[in-house]
């Protein structure tokens, strides 16, 4: 009996215990109303048919119908394929024209002035950047990429409302307004390899490209894998460019929106245009499969390397 933890001994660990939750309490309540009820809320909303006009109480329970108009709907399909496209494209082509301008200006002279240079288009509002590029660069007339086409005597082009070229005009803008920060976090990485690595493969005769492949890439495996996952996250999430950009005709008479149209601004339209809730919030949850589907592979595929797999 003497080893039975004494009554006083119990009740100071009642009170440990009450006053730790009481100081998790703020931080508990704040994640229950932000997160938990929201979240609750929208699974509830998902099967539902609501258009917001009305008391959520006076909804209709339709089950899976929502999400089952979803995969009929082509236009989410369309939404769907469009940002596979612009996930991949401004993440590993960016991450790759990145990583070149990285290794250019490592070690140059001025190299913070190149790297502020760069990174400059970052703290751009995306409004500014969305207007300075679709009312100036890529304006049909008098824009300054069809100005220089008319010194080549070459056509001018359509690019926000030519069905076949808009969504890569803005992927192109896209990479460019976020490159920098892709730069500063790949010269950290690169900074962070100790020159033995270099030095050891120089004494065994390795070409730059050799040690690029076999020494480089391998020791910067965990910042790809850090700007694969948060690269991915933002981009299937993508909405500023393309809703302020996406507005124009067609040339090739293919839909313009369909050419264009990304999951995020296909859940505000079906939300906020459209008024269907009940579908919207049920492409949310797909959107976060998906989100969840390409985070898990990314993740199984950069899993290993950097510094410390060497040591």
């Amino acid at each position: 009996m003497s080893g039975l933890p004494s009554e006083s001994s119990r009740r100071r660990s009642v009170q440990r215990t009450v006053t730790g939750y009481l100081f998790l309490s703020p931080a508990i309540v704040f994640y229950l109303i932000f997160l938990i009820i929201p979240v609750g809320m929208s699974v509830y909303i998902s099967f539902r048919k609501w258009n917001m006009l009305v008391p959520l109480s006076s909804s209709t329970f339709i089950g899976l119908k929502n999400y089952q108009d979803l995969f009929r709907d082509e236009l989410f399909l369309c939404a769907v394929k469009n940002t596979l496209i612009w996930a991949i494209g401004t993440v590993f082509l960016g991450m790759l024209i990145a990583l070149v301008i990285a290794l250019l200006i490592l070690n140059i002279r001025w190299a913070p002035f190149w790297r502020f240079l760069v990174f400059a288009p970052v703290v751009t509002p995306l409004v500014a950047v969305a207007r300075i590029w679709g009312s100036g660069i890529y304006k049909t007339s008098g824009g300054m990429l069809n100005s220089i086409l008319a010194m080549w005597q070459l056509p001018p082009q359509h690019w926000l409302a030519d069905s076949r070229i808009a969504l890569f005009s803005i992927m192109s803008v896209a990479i460019w307004a976020s490159i920098g920060s892709t730069v500063i976090v790949f010269t950290a990485g690169l900074k962070g390899i100790p020159d033995e690595y270099y030095q050891a493969a120089k004494i065994d005769g390795a070409s730059p490209w050799h040690e690029f492949r076999h020494v480089t890439l391998p020791l910067l495996r965990p910042t790809i894998l850090f700007l694969s996952v948060t690269g991915l996250i933002g981009a299937w999430q993508a909405f500023d460019l393309v809703f302020q950009m996406g507005a124009g005709g067609t040339q090739s008479g293919v839909s313009a929106v369909k050419a264009i149209i990304l999951l995020n601004v296909y859940l505000y339209q079906t939300a906020f245009q459209n008024l269907r809730m009940g579908r919207a919030t049920a492409g949310a949850f797909v959107l976060f499969l998906i989100i969840l589907c390409f985070t898990f592979v990314v993740l199984r595929v950069l899993r290993e390397g950097g510094v410390e797999s060497y040591e």
